[in-house]
């Protein structure tokens, strides 16, 4: 009796542990912070210019009978989910769902950002087709498939971007800092209506 008693508790140990994981979708959305030492400079800027721990993102893909994710960090490329977590900082990650009503819009939006694999990484955060960034793979995807915005576009006038002037007029290579470029970044893909947080799923409340 006692063994199985022990074997009851110990499933229900890894029941709530199952539970307690992140339970990833086809389409998800996902947000971490890139370790200091990745780009250090850029990854400053990016959460500090957006009072956001969101210095990247990627879209969560089943592919290949695994869980993978597309994202642009340095050539547009597709890696393994649990690689891509193990990058961020504690290896912690937060989740986003599309709403049920525009799910079928993923696989339009996953063929539209597979055409841009291979395509070099964009510091300067430029919204064209030459060079991706993270947010923006996922913002062109969304829009080729749909024709709407994912989030709102910001001017980086619009940031807290003085701080980080001198980031800045080196990744130009210019003093003219360009204050009315757009640029969509990951603090506001996350407030995209279309998305929903779901992980962590305590406390979950979009970023401002």
């Amino acid at each position: 009796m006692r063994i199985k008693s022990l074997v009851a508790s110990l499933l229900l140990m890894l029941t709530a542990i199952a539970e307690e994981a992140y339970q990833p979708q086809h389409g998800d959305v996902v947000f971490q912070s890139l370790p200091n030492p990745f780009g250090m400079d850029l990854v400053d800027m990016i959460e500090g210019a957006t009072g956001s721990p969101y210095s990247h993102c990627g879209m969560v893909i089943a592919e290949k009978g695994q869980w993978q994710v597309i994202e642009a960090i340095g050539p547009v490329q597709i890696i393994p989910l649990a690689d891509w977590q193990a990058r961020g900082r504690g290896k912690k990650l937060w989740a986003y769902r599309f709403d049920e009503t525009k799910r079928k819009q993923i696989p339009q939006t996953i063929a539209a950002m597979k055409l841009d694999l291979g395509k070099p990484y964009d510091p300067r955060y430029r919204l064209d087709s030459e060079a991706i960034y993270c947010s923006e793979l996922i913002y062109r995807g969304w829009k080729q498939a749909t024709g709407e915005t994912l989030g709102k576009t910001v001017t980086l006038q619009q940031l807290n971007w003085q701080p980080y002037q001198k980031i800045i007029v080196a990744i130009e290579r210019s003093e003219n800092i360009p204050l009315d470029r757009e640029i969509i970044t990951p603090r506001d893909l996350a407030l995209a209506p279309q998305l929903k947080p779901v992980w962590p799923v305590v406390s979950q409340k979009k970023s401002k």
